[in-house]
């Protein structure tokens, strides 16, 4: 029929009119609006069939790997929901473990936060209510991230259950925790390739609770989350245990391999796996498969210790202790950047936006330097001596003169130049 339509429109543009009867242009209008409509019906009606695939998809992969099995008497009520699977323990009125993946749909995905936090109606016991985090001085840290879900009208919403919600310190749950879910969706978006995530809360005996509510809500000391790759060519897994608190660190020190975290919770992860290869991918990890380096940029390093810096020097890690103060300051410079301006900013050991502390170099004094910081830096190890001031809650420091900076060996001995 559209061919027919175009071929009407030629016609008529060269004044010319077809045989087989005059074509209106408001018929010719109504004609591709109406196929318009009935593309645009279609096109919903397969996205929503394709939600739904992706949906039984996911939970076909996270229990191909096997559900996390608790240990003999730990209350684990098992709960699906539509894009994720929690174990829920009613003794501490949130999940033990919350078991999702993350597409890369979630690169292409639009849908925003939600915020219909309630009651999860499929837990039997029933779980933590509005009344029960509200003024407590935590936030209803999401377990499974929401943005995660940004492709799935369901997903995301369901996110919001009190299930896969743990009382979180803000200084932990919108910093650095925040910054581990980016982590996660940037690897997807990079390599293209699914991710499955496991997290949850580390219990003990001292735990202080939350009882302004009708529950008793335990109030977590760590959280982990465990990042599994078996899509890709080389399959690997990663995890991260953070304390509920403020985390300075770069992202690098707070990982660990999964046998830790199973010696942490008792929890038993991917046991459906093939023996060998859960071994393997459970006893050890490498951060650096999962750096994905663009070109002029170092991936993460953990800050310097004592013996790789000169004496009375700091790290990137101590610089904040020393704020309004006089210091020098050691690191790997991992990524560089030059304004239209001239001026060069310089970040230690982690890139921004997740760097602990920041360098730069303002345009006006680049006179000072006999080359160019911007490529001089990248991939060395640098101190800088200088004040330390703080910028937007980071520790960061003006570097006026080539002389404020020493270049160190791989020993952490100054070299010459």
């Amino acid at each position: 029929m559209l061919k027919h339509i175009y071929w009407f429109v030629f016609l008529s543009v060269l004044g010319c009119s077809p045989s087989f009867g005059q074509v209106e242009t408001a018929d010719l209008i109504a004609n591709l609006e109406k196929e318009a409509l009935n593309l645009e019906a279609r096109q919903a009606a397969l996205s929503k069939d394709l939600e739904v695939l992706r949906l039984k998809k996911i939970k076909e992969d996270l229990r191909a790997v096997g559900l996390p099995v608790v240990s003999e008497g730990t209350k684990n009520e098992v709960v699906e929901h539509g894009a994720m699977i929690l174990g829920y323990n009613e003794t501490h009125e949130q999940a033990n473990w919350v078991f999702h993946a993350v597409i890369p749909a979630v690169n292409k995905g639009n849908l925003s936060r939600t915020n219909d936090f309630r009651r999860d109606s499929l837990v039997s016991t029933g779980t933590a209510v509005k009344a029960d985090y509200w003024y407590s001085g935590y936030d209803r840290g999401h377990l499974a991230p929401s943005a995660d879900f940004r492709w799935s009208e369901r997903a995301i919403s369901e996110s919001y259950v009190y299930s896969n919600m743990a009382p979180q310190r803000p200084e932990l749950n919108r910093e650095k925790w925040a910054n581990l879910e980016s982590f996660v969706r940037k690897h997807v978006w990079v390599k293209n390739e699914q991710l499955l995530v496991v997290t949850g809360p580390i219990f003990d005996d001292k735990m202080e609770t939350i009882t302004q509510g009708p529950n008793v809500v335990s109030i977590p000391k760590r959280f982990y989350k465990i990042i599994l790759d078996v899509t890709g060519d080389e399959k690997k897994a990663i995890a991260f245990v953070m304390p509920n608190e403020s985390c300075k660190q770069a992202m690098v020190s707070y990982a660990v391999s999964v046998d830790e975290v199973e010696e942490m919770t008792g929890l038993d992860f991917f046991s459906n796996l093939d023996e060998s290869l859960e071994q393997e991918l459970e006893s050890s990890f490498d951060f650096s498969k999962w750096e994905e380096l663009k070109e002029g940029e170092i991936g993460t390093q953990a800050p310097l210790k004592l013996n790789e810096r000169p004496k009375n020097t700091l790290n990137s890690m101590e610089a904040d202790l020393f704020m309004d103060k006089k210091a020098c300051v050691c690191g790997m410079v991992v990524s560089t950047r030059k304004t239209n301006g001239g001026s060069v900013f310089f970040n230690f050991d982690e890139k921004f936006p997740n760097h602990t502390f920041s360098g730069s170099v303002w345009a006006s004094n680049i006179k000072n330097f006999s080359y160019d910081p911007e490529i001089e830096f990248l991939g060395k190890k640098i101190c800088i001596t200088g004040k330390i001031t703080d910028y937007k809650g980071k520790p960061t420091m003006t570097v006026e003169h080539g002389k404020k900076v020493a270049f160190l060996d791989e020993n952490g001995k100054e070299l010459p130049r």
